[in-house]
């Protein structure tokens, strides 16, 4: 573990001054760097104009079924809020006609990290899409056929959907916005405000075909499911679900707050809310991804091992440590065919972030870029790898032009040596 590292976690406890000792740290570094915009074989996708271009989250693929067509979201200003209550256009990019953009849609619930969720409803993938938004004093989704225009309303906004397209999860997203800056809504205050432990449910299950919404799992649940003495005072919250590749189980996050400390578990569980497992407790797990139904890649900070990318077999003990040699956090997540994965990394004291492939045992940098202190804490530009659907492509959001954009690497593969 490096020294930045071992600082971080030290100051993880308090945030306030993490933050500042952080900001004067990174300029005093940069001060002496040599300076770097961008290096690696990018382009740009999205327009080199006023407006402000960006995605969302690394678990979700912006490309349609034939790969022409990419989601993106359009908005005016994503430095000065994290959630702003301001409408953003949602647009497509078509690849196959110089990038040309068509706005098809406007959504009033986003955020900087994960957009609105938007992104292509399975099980085709071609012309339907899926996002969340704010209409009638009320979070929904959307479900949007982009070639008739048609639309129909569910009940709840959606974090995770199904491959299938007919089932998504949904968490409490003004909760999830006053614990966790950039990843919930702002639009409507947290009536929960006041309830370490609220008395109603955490996660609902919403068939997409009725749209008939299920209470799955209660925060009073996950209290008394293995529980801790930390969680007795502490304040809880739940982030980050993510349906299996068939559908039958899902990940979350179950998180508390305790004071200035914060805890982290990984648990698994069955889609009618059976079945829980708390596959990793060791205080400090982030960011995960399904390998196949019964494996998750992670990245954590294991007792016993250090932080690192963690390949953990669900409903069990066993996990083996991948790429030893990556110790900072990412956003973790295999190609199309199982093959490779791709991540990021967070701004270094340089204040460069990267972009690596891993083919077995070998790790490649495809990408490096600059992250503008104008981006940074709560409204910073995570480049959130996503894979095109062939597996060929990789795009990422950056601000290493100045203002946010969607950019693309190309995945170059020697079947002989990899990546």
């Amino acid at each position: 573990m490096s020294f930045e590292q071992r600082i971080n976690q030290k100051l993880n406890q308090h945030p306030v001054i993490k933050k500042k000792i952080k900001r004067i740290y990174q300029r005093s570094i940069y001060m002496l760097s040599p300076k770097l915009k961008s290096e690696g074989d990018i382009f740009r996708l999205s327009p080199a104009d006023q407006y402000e271009y960006f995605f969302g989250y690394y678990d979700k693929c912006p490309w349609d079924s034939s790969g022409r067509y990419v989601l993106c979201l359009k908005a005016k200003d994503t430095w000065s809020s994290v959630a702003p209550k301001d409408p953003t256009d949602i647009i497509l990019i078509d690849m196959k006609k110089e990038n040309s953009v068509h706005v098809i849609a406007k959504t009033y619930s986003w955020n900087v990290q994960q957009g609105c969720m938007a992104q292509w409803l399975g099980p085709k993938f071609d012309r339907e899409i899926i996002y969340n938004d704010y209409r009638d004093g009320k979070y929904c989704a959307v479900i949007l056929d982009v070639l008739s225009g048609n639309e129909r309303l569910l009940a709840m906004p959606v974090y995770s959907v199904s491959q299938d397209g007919k089932t998504a999860l949904s968490l409490d997203f003004s909760r999830l916005h006053r614990l966790r800056p950039g990843y919930g809504y702002s639009n409507i205050p947290d009536r929960t405000m006041q309830e370490s432990i609220p008395d109603g449910p955490c996660i609902w299950s919403i068939d997409i075909r009725t749209n008939r919404i299920k209470p799955l799992l209660f925060y009073k649940d996950l209290t008394v499911f293995d529980p801790r003495s930390e969680m007795k005072d502490a304040v809880h919250k739940v982030n980050h679900i993510m349906f299996s590749p068939d559908g039958n189980r899902f990940m979350f996050l179950h998180r508390w707050i305790l004071g200035s400390r914060k805890y982290s578990r990984l648990i698994t569980c069955n889609t009618d809310g059976t079945d829980l497992f708390n596959l990793s407790d060791n205080d400090m797990v982030s960011h995960c991804f399904w390998k196949n139904n019964n494996e998750i890649l992670a990245f954590e900070n294991k007792r016993g091992y250090g932080a690192g990318y963690y390949l953990m077999q669900d409903r069990s003990n066993n996990f083996k440590r991948l790429w030893p040699e990556l110790t900072g956090d990412g956003h973790p997540s295999y190609s199309p065919d199982g093959r490779l994965v791709v991540t990021d990394t967070y701004p270094n004291r340089a204040r460069i972030a990267s972009i690596k492939v891993m083919d077995g045992d070998e790790v490649k940098t495809v990408a490096r870029v600059f992250a503008p202190f104008k981006y940074d804490n709560d409204t910073r530009c995570d480049l959130h790898p996503r894979w095109s659907r062939d597996g060929k492509m990789v795009c990422f959001d950056s601000v290493f032009e100045g203002h946010r954009g969607l950019y693309v690497v190309e995945i170059q593969v020697d079947e002989r040596r990899g990546v």
